[in-house]
């Protein structure tokens, strides 16, 4: 196995009250992300997608809490983040069916997204991958996978280079040559997701590994949220729906991603089995076996 891919595991957000006892120490403080970081290396912030609200004006990391989170964690600890939500939607959200799509003006936009890279500037060399998640696109937002990649073109011509820039798309049909294709010609990476109604990655990998760029980002979702915060109450300590069979598959996918030298992060939420510190836990001693 290649020794110099390096693999790092973490969780989906870490301000869990329920943690206490698995991830944090009630003697040791409130700074949960300072004894997060003790125990993992990486950390996904979600809370920066959510920009878009009821106005058209978007919503920014704030210079405090950038600088504060910069100040929590130790060196080499990496941040996976996800962009916002005002540069990945084509329109405004809208639950009612039938209703008038709403354009979001900033979709794509270079200039919000180099304002956002500014925010987030205090972060300096914990800022890891940099994860665009695009929501399912009908033909009434997105008319084909070529006209999606037309456009990424034209937004990845303004991207700043030195960043590690990922994609997550979640149009099942969309997973193929033409898309794996673009990423790979132009050094971007692609974000495998487990659940939702996307199908599983194990056979998305096996079909596409030959043409991934590094990093290589794996999110643990899960496929019932409302399910999941139901069974557990929203207390995150305990695995209530155990995965064992897709964990096996997954260390397999790592370990044929270390030995082509693939850096690689793993994303576990707790909606996945229940307890993402305790699935944690399961990975690590798979691939330790």
């Amino acid at each position: 196995m290649d020794t110099h891919a390096t693999i790092r595991i973490g969780t989906c957000s870490w301000k869990y009250d329920s943690w206490e006892g698995l991830v944090y120490s009630r003697q040791e403080g409130r700074n949960l992300l300072a004894q997060y970081s003790r125990r993992y290396p990486t950390v996904e912030v979600d809370q920066w997608f959510w920009s878009l609200f009821k106005s058209d004006t978007p919503v920014l990391p704030r210079a405090d809490v950038v600088r504060d989170y910069a100040a929590s964690v130790p060196p080499g600890f990496i941040f996976s983040i996800k962009v916002p939500n005002s540069i990945t939607l084509t329109h405004h959200y809208n639950k009612g069916k039938g209703a008038t799509l709403v354009s979001n003006p900033h979709f794509l936009s270079t200039g919000l997204m180099a304002r956002f890279l500014q925010a987030i500037e205090p972060l300096g060399d914990h800022i890891g991958p940099l994860m665009f998640q695009f929501e399912y696109l009908n033909r009434q937002k997105m008319g084909s996978l070529h006209r999606f990649l037309e456009l990424f073109e034209v937004f990845r011509q303004g991207l700043p280079a030195g960043f590690r820039y990922c994609v997550e798309i979640r149009n099942p049909n969309w997973l193929r040559g033409e898309y794996f294709d673009f990423l790979a010609e132009h050094g971007l990476a692609h974000v495998f997701l487990q659940g939702y109604y996307m199908p599983p990655i194990f056979g998305v990998y096996w079909q596409n590994r030959e043409k991934l760029t590094s990093p290589v980002v794996i999110r643990l979702q899960g496929s019932n949220r409302d399910g999941m915060e139901e069974r557990t109450g929203n207390v995150w300590n305990r695995i209530v729906e155990p995965k064992d069979a897709e964990l096996a598959e997954l260390a397999t996918m790592v370990r044929d991603l270390r030995r082509h030298n693939h850096d690689i992060f793993i994303n576990v939420n707790n909606h996945y089995e229940g307890s993402a510190p305790r699935t944690i836990e399961k990975i690590m001693a798979l691939l330790a076996g």
